[in-house]
């Protein structure tokens, strides 16, 4: 007798992988906001690099630098320190495109109106792809103002903005382009770095302008592979009462003007749980040679400059993951059939995937008006509203990051749990721009000393929320409560400290439904304000708390995020 055999392994109802697609063409939020905040100019460019981005071969080289970190290469094979990172070929693949079309240079090279804006749009659709590659991009667009400064080292502002990469381990200025990384957290200070112990002696004056040797520590050194840096350390000169705590800020190269390799040791790479394409390290210098950015003792406040548009890209990266996750999750239930219908049909999921299409909107309009206010720093309006709105921006659309990721997992169920997916390295990037870049408390901080410098920066901001007045009772309710809290908080500021976080809270979503309730359908700016300003009790906890009074809204939110989920709206 015959025995038959069966298939026990059919596959069926999986969901095929998302790649083929036009990143910008599929995305309305982020391109209503690029016409909205002056770089419409750009748009055709953006749609020909949202394409190239969501090209399988794009998603699979974010895949494979993230499966093949980087490793140290402590010794060359005689012995002598080599100090060097090497990298999968994918990483460099990605970081050649993302140079190469102003990533990290763009507005400084091409300035014109909405500049930033562009390059805003373009840094968040290659952070779809990968976030590893967007360190060493973010830092060599922000060093370029803090290095604007010093005359004697304009060559390496030009690499910096130039649109090459160059992997070579030569000097930078032999190189065609450059990239920078950063210096500042040491073991015993991390974010105080006013308690760091690294020394800078003073040798002389040299081409590259005041030299310094460096001797110590940093505990965390960002993508160490870069040509150049930016550090804290203490000088140690002048009125050491007043002086001795106030570090400088020095520009420190891989090789010397002599060609000769800088003393930087690099001891150890850290195994991070996100952001695995890039290195981060714990460094030693031995008398490295070192110039020095600004002014003595006034270190802090030189490179806060360059943070301030690093805390710009945390905002866009995270909002660029969350798009990610987004799409993922839309992309998943459009296809996975579950009791007899596809998931994005079932009224619960509608509503978990409408709150999170929710959230990601609001990131990216409050990320893209962000990066006009640094278009128009020049602009007193403008940059009042800077100071107050990049902490603010940095903590809220951070913060909302990793459960937003862990959300987005669970509408793929197992299949996200398992790093075959996208989802499980989406979920361990989120939490990296909360902490990078100053934790949510540094934030605070940051936001009270902004509103307390000047009485202008509330008024600032009041009135940039003054359009939408009127048009949502909830929102109206809303910023009154933010209105009394500023005056509470400017005449009780010893309480401001245990309130800062409620306020950075209200601050971004004030700004967040202002714009939403001016520019977005009114399915997407109503369902916005009644969950997140008319339902405090209910909304907050977990995605999918949506008021009841907007069911009828979800379906045209879906296809608005989405379109291709195949929902009649």
């Amino acid at each position: 007798m015959k025995t038959s055999i069966h298939n026990t392994h059919e596959v069926f109802n999986q969901t095929p992988p998302l790649a083929n697609y036009n990143l910008y063409s599929a995305n309305p939020a982020l391109r209503e906001a690029v016409a909205r905040e002056g770089a419409l100019w750009a748009n055709a460019w953006l749609a020909d690099r949202g394409a190239e981005l969501g090209s399988a071969e794009m998603f699979e080289r974010g895949v494979i630098a993230n499966k093949n970190p980087p490793s140290l290469k402590s010794f060359d094979a005689t012995g002598n320190r080599a100090d060097q990172v090497d990298f999968h070929p994918s990483y460099h693949e990605l970081m050649q495109y993302i140079k190469r079309h102003g990533g990290s240079g763009g507005p400084w090279a091409q300035p014109r109106a909405g500049a930033h804006v562009a390059r805003a749009a373009f840094f968040m659709m290659a952070g779809e792809i990968d976030n590893g590659t967007l360190c060493p991009t973010t830092m060599t667009y922000a060093v370029v103002p803090a290095l604007q400064h010093e005359p004697k080292l304009a060559a390496w502002v030009a690499k910096a903005i130039a649109p090459e990469y160059d992997k070579r381990f030569i000097p930078g200025l032999q190189k065609t382009g450059v990239t920078f990384g950063m210096g500042m957290t040491e073991k015993q200070g991390g974010s105080d770095v006013r308690a760091n112990t690294t020394t800078a002696a003073y040798v002389g004056e040299s081409e590259w302008g005041s030299e310094y040797h460096i001797t110590g520590h940093k505990w965390f050194f960002s993508a160490p592979m870069s040509d150049a840096f930016l550090i804290l350390a203490q000088t140690g000169s002048g009125d050491k009462e007043k002086k001795a705590h106030t570090p400088t800020c020095f520009f420190l190269p891989r090789f010397g003007p002599d060609g000769k390799q800088n003393d930087i040791r690099i001891q150890r790479l850290k195994d991070k749980v996100g952001d695995r394409s890039n290195a981060g390290s714990e460094v030693e210098f031995c008398g490295a040679r070192a110039w020095r950015v600004g002014e003595e003792s006034r270190g802090i406040q030189t490179i806060l400059e360059m943070g301030t548009y690093t805390r710009l890209d945390c905002v866009l990266g995270t909002s660029s993951q969350m798009r990610a996750a987004l799409s993922q999750a839309m992309h998943h239930a459009s296809h996975r059939q579950v009791f007899g219908r596809r998931l994005i049909e079932q009224p619960m999921m509608q509503s978990v995937l409408a709150d999170l299409a929710l959230e990601s909107e609001a990131a990216t309009v409050l990320g893209m008006r962000l990066a006009r206010a640094f278009d128009r720093r020049d602009d007193e309006q403008e940059s009042l509203l800077m100071r107050v709105l990049t902490p603010v921006s940095k903590y809220w659309v951070c913060k909302r990051g990793p459960i937003f990721g862990g959300e987005a997992m669970e509408v793929w169920g197992g299949n996200g749990f398992v790093e075959d997916g996208p989802l499980a390295r989406i979920f361990r990037q989120m939490p990296l721009n909360s902490i990078w870049e100053g934790s949510g408390n540094v934030m605070g901080l940051d936001t009270l000393r902004a509103l307390s410098k000047s009485p202008r920066v509330a008024d600032a901001l009041i009135a940039e929320l003054a359009p939408a007045k009127g048009m949502e009772a909830n929102f109206d309710a809303h910023v009154l409560t933010l209105k009394n809290l500023l005056g509470a908080l400017t005449t009780k500021p010893a309480a401001s400290e245990f309130r800062a976080r409620e306020l950075m809270q209200k601050i971004a979503l004030a700004m967040q439904g202002s714009l939403l309730l001016q520019h977005a359908p009114s399915a997407v700016a109503e369902t916005f304000c009644a969950s997140r300003f008319g339902n405090d009790e209910k909304w907050g906890a977990a995605y999918g708390v949506l008021p009841a009074s907007t069911d009828a809204h979800v379906q045209k939110i879906l296809s608005r995020a989405w379109p291709a989920c195949g929902l009649t709206s």
